[in-house]
């Protein structure tokens, strides 16, 4: 019997695409923004409670795996963010054809390098 087989048990058959990393991807920055906004809600509860709950939550923020941290949870954002206006671009109807998706997701990836960069300019410079 001659059936197609699945991408996903044989991974050296498969020609991985832009797009579908760019897909997967997506996922994973939603992912990574929900636990940030826990993260988020958590800090928020430190400001309310002050003391010492807030100087260590703020001391892991200052430290360098919290700024790792909030400078990945910055990358998911912005791309979460402009991935997000390419699918209402599409759900408008527009972008559908091959070259056109794999130009908007390139254009996606560097709109997120270019707002991240601008974010952390200005975070580092004030």
């Amino acid at each position: 019997m001659e059936r197609p087989i699945s991408p996903f048990m044989f991974p050296t058959w498969y020609r991985f695409q832009v797009t579908s990393a760019l897909s997967i991807l997506h996922r994973l920055t939603g992912i990574a923004l929900a636990a940030g906004s826990l993260l988020l809600a958590w800090w928020l509860v430190a400001v309310a409670a002050g003391g010492e709950l807030f100087a260590t939550i703020h001391g892991f923020i200052a430290s360098p795996v919290g700024t790792l941290l909030l400078f990945g949870w910055s990358v998911a954002f912005f791309y979460h963010l402009c991935n997000g206006i390419r699918h209402l671009v599409w759900d408008a109807g527009y972008g559908f054809e091959l070259q056109h998706a794999y130009r908007s997701g390139y254009a996606v990836l560097a709109a997120t390098g270019l707002l991240t960069a601008l974010t952390w300019l200005y975070v580092l410079l004030a």
